[in-house]
Order: structure tokens, then sequence, then C-alpha cells
């Protein structure tokens, strides 16, 4: 991409909830996710497996100008080897909770707050910070905060980027959908499921996927992320997929090759 283009951003889906972004000069990585297939954690009395590695190893993608974490808490958002490569990022962006656990170059944002990034040639990137709920209110205290990210730059003719962070379909998303004209969302899809709190979802299903659509209009590209990888998720790409026809919306959806590059228009 020229560096003088800003009308198109380029993505590299890498696995789970880990995305490449590059606009102009900078490149921001989403939760940083790249242990192996086989990797596990407990999460209660759960065991949480990761069944596919990273399209893209830690060690080949170089450093980039920040990570946008959505949380830090969850191990299939940041698990160790996805830790050991934020010293790779020039800053980690996360909730103010998250900032206090991490590192020196980790800032928090809360709510609604921005964060301007500059490129070489002047580029100006605000990152925002939207909210996201991890669940239903019930488990609100025991999930912790999360943020979504709302990316806007001057040269974007369709609107802005955004990326949800993991959360369910919430007043909060209803929020983004007035404040913004969004182009491109990355949702965090595939309903994940924790036993410790029943039969609730985590994230948001393809029903609530579809539904945030309408919301934002027919204009929006919808790009499903995390629904794939880990065995805590209910609804891979089918359901997704179902989901989305059944709304009428399946010309909206687009899913991304992983490690693969693509260039799409913002």
């Amino acid at each position: 991409m020229s560096q003088n283009r800003f009308d198109q951003v380029r993505l590299t889906y890498i696995g789970g909830p880990t995305v490449l972004i590059e606009i102009g000069q900078l490149r921001f990585l989403t939760d940083p996710s790249f242990e192996l297939a086989g990797y596990h954690y407990m999460a209660g009395p759960q065991v949480v497996s990761k069944t596919a590695s990273p399209a893209i190893p830690a060690s080949t993608l170089g450093p980039v100008d920040a990570i946008l974490l959505s949380h830090d808490q969850h191990n299939d958002n940041l698990d160790p080897a996805g830790r050991a490569y934020l010293a790779q990022a020039k800053q980690i962006l996360i909730t103010p909770a998250g900032a206090q656990r991490l590192d020196s170059n980790a800032c928090g944002v809360p709510t609604w707050e921005t964060v301007t990034l500059k490129d070489a040639s002047g580029l100006d990137i605000r990152i925002t910070a939207t909210p996201a709920r991890h669940g239903p209110e019930e488990v609100k205290a025991a999930t912790g905060d999360v943020n979504g990210w709302i990316l806007e730059w001057e040269g974007q003719r369709h609107g802005a980027l955004y990326i949800s962070g993991d959360t369910v379909l919430f007043e909060g998303l209803e929020e983004v959908a007035r404040r913004y004209r969004i182009a491109v969302a990355l949702l965090h899809l595939g309903a994940a499921y924790a036993q410790r709190f029943g039969s609730v979802h985590l994230t948001l299903t393809g029903a609530e996927g579809a539904q945030f659509a309408m919301m934002l209009g027919e204009a929006a590209t919808i790009i499903p992320i995390h629904y794939d990888g880990w065995t805590h998720y209910t609804e891979g790409r089918d359901g997704i997929e179902q989901a989305f026809t059944a709304a009428g919306l399946e010309k909206q959806l687009r899913f991304l090759p992983f490690g693969q590059a693509v260039s799409i228009d913002i």
C-alpha cells in the first residue's frame, strides 16, 4: 500500500483474536495469542485448549507501533507467548485496570477517550476506547473490564475501523453504532462459553453479530475474528454464516484468510 494512500487498510488474520493492522507506515496488533495448538489453561473447573497454531509466529512478525489489547485477564486473548511479545511493541493500549497490571509501556485508555499516534509521513491515527461487556451483566464483575477500539484517520472514504473486543451485544455497542460511521468491523464472535457461569455466552453470537450489523447499516463490512482455534467457542464459521444469511446480511460478511495480508477499502 502506498504511504500516501490512506483509504485502504491491510489486515492479516493470525488467528483467534490476533490481527495485524497496517495503516500507512503504522503497524498495530490486536490481542496477541501466539501459543501453539495444544496449549491450555484453566478457567475455574474448565480446561480451555488451543486447537490451532497461529498462522504467523511471533518470531517472524517483527515489532509493531502499538498493541490494541482488549484485556489481559484471559489467556485466549493474551497467552504466555503473547505476553512475551509485548516487549516488541512501542506502546500497549488497554483498559486502565489492565495498564496497572502490565509494564510501563502500557497506556490505560478509559472508555470514549482517544490516543493519537503519528507515522513518519504525518498521518495521525486516532484510537478511541469503546465500551465492551464480556458477558451478561451478572458476570461482569468476574470477567473484568474490556475495551473495544475505533480507529480513525484522514483519508477514510467510507468510515472508521472498529474492533469489538470480547463483548456481548448490549447498550454500549448500540452507542458505538450511534456515534460512528463504521466501514469495517472486526467482531469477536464464537459465542464463548465458560462452565463456571452456566449456559450464558461471553462473546457475540452470530445472531447478535447480525443484529449489530443492522445497526451499523448496509455499508459496513463485518469481519469475524476470535471464533475459531479454541475449545470454548460454541459457534464456528457455519453458525455465523447461517445467522447472517437468515438476517439477509450475508453480503456484508467477509472472512479473512489465515496468514495472508488483505487490503480493504475504508
